[in-house]
């Protein structure tokens, strides 16, 4: 016959092991989608910028993923930026007209954003 003693010690060690299976899981998160509306491609979202209508109704490049507000995820890559500004497509996402001096200044911040990432 089995030990009682010795079937709980048989527990608790498979229990101490459970959470060593799941912490090693953890790790291989998976890393989300984003499709560009300028190509319209899947990318993992770190290889995407995010342009962002922000609650005051400002249009902004959001570097960091985090501002708060409607989105819309494009390459970065300037081709992308204008082909999805001149289909409109940007404007759909946001649900708000874009000025042409905000697509410029949009396009000038994707290109230090870009320098700041080469570096």
């Amino acid at each position: 016959m089995e030990d009682p003693k010795r079937s709980k010690a048989t527990k608790t060690e498979k229990s101490a092991a459970a959470p060593a299976k799941q912490s090693a899981a953890q790790g291989n998160k998976k890393m989300p989608l984003r499709r560009c509306v300028g190509c319209g491609e899947s990318k993992p979202k770190k290889e995407l910028i995010r342009v962002v209508r922000t609650p005051e109704a400002d249009i902004i490049l959001d570097p960091t993923g985090k501002k708060s507000g409607r989105g819309a995820y494009v390459c970065r890559d300037k081709a992308c930026l204008r082909k999805a500004m001149k289909s409109k497509r940007l404007e759909r996402s946001l649900e708000t007209e874009i000025p042409a001096d905000v697509c410029e200044s949009l396009e000038r911040e994707l290109e230090t954003a870009d320098e700041n990432t080469e570096k």
